[in-house]
């Protein structure tokens, strides 16, 4: 059976910006005064680290970090540290479980939408059983760190379309010094239009979780 979740395709919006309206859906979603909810978006250079991240895996102290404009926040997500920037699709989806161990299930969903739209560009998307995400090889196409509180999720993935691959000498991206990082332009040798890999993803989301996305009026 098909439901219905909101789609809020927001273009490039600050971190913390959609880090608060991830918040207040959540609380929305949890009361059941919204529906599910996904958020697509790009954000400008920020780090994050999650409840796991170690802070040697920032290698830039973070007055040089604030020199190159780029943020540095704490957040309640699993996982260590990730990069979010230009030509990165980030999505977020706000949505209610109905038992706990869902969220394995949801974590693999989310995998396998990836590792069908890497197909769909010719890339061999692979899961690790060591870590959650999406893998070209050794090296992370899609980064994914979720938060569940009061049974209603938060935080998501983020996809490497086009984002410039030097962000690891910023950080040990997701605490992993063994592995790499890659995109699916780095993949296919070829120019990819994040708008192009955009409406693949939500395809593929919606094909996944079985969901018909509406967007609001006002989105």
């Amino acid at each position: 059976m098909v439901s219905r979740a909101q789609l809020l395709d927001l273009g490039v919006r600050p971190y913390r910006e959609v880090w608060d309206l991830q918040h207040r859906l959540h609380e929305a979603v949890r009361d059941g005064t919204a529906p599910d909810t996904w958020i697509v978006v790009e954000h400008p250079p920020v780090i994050t680290l999650g409840r796991q991240a170690k802070p040697e895996n920032v290698v830039l102290p973070a007055a040089e970090l604030f020199r190159r404009g780029v943020e540095l926040v704490h957040v309640e997500r699993g996982g260590d540290v990730t990069f979010h920037g230009p030509g990165q699709l980030v999505v977020y989806p706000i949505r209610k479980l109905e038992r706990f161990r869902e969220v394995v299930p949801l974590v693999r969903s989310l995998e396998s939408a990836v590792i069908n739209l890497c197909a769909r560009f010719g890339v061999r998307g692979e899961r690790w059983s060591g870590h959650a995400g999406v893998w070209v090889g050794r090296n992370q196409i899609c980064a994914i760190g979720l938060a569940v509180q009061r049974m209603v999720s938060l935080h998501g993935i983020a996809l490497n379309v086009s984002t410039p691959l030097d962000y690891n000498r910023m950080i040990v991206p997701c605490g992993l010094p063994d592995r790499g990082i890659t995109s699916l332009c780095a993949e296919t040798g070829r120019a990819i239009d994040i708008g192009a890999a955009k409406e693949v993803l939500l395809d593929e989301l919606a094909r996944t979780f079985s969901v018909d996305f509406v967007q609001p009026v006002e989105a």
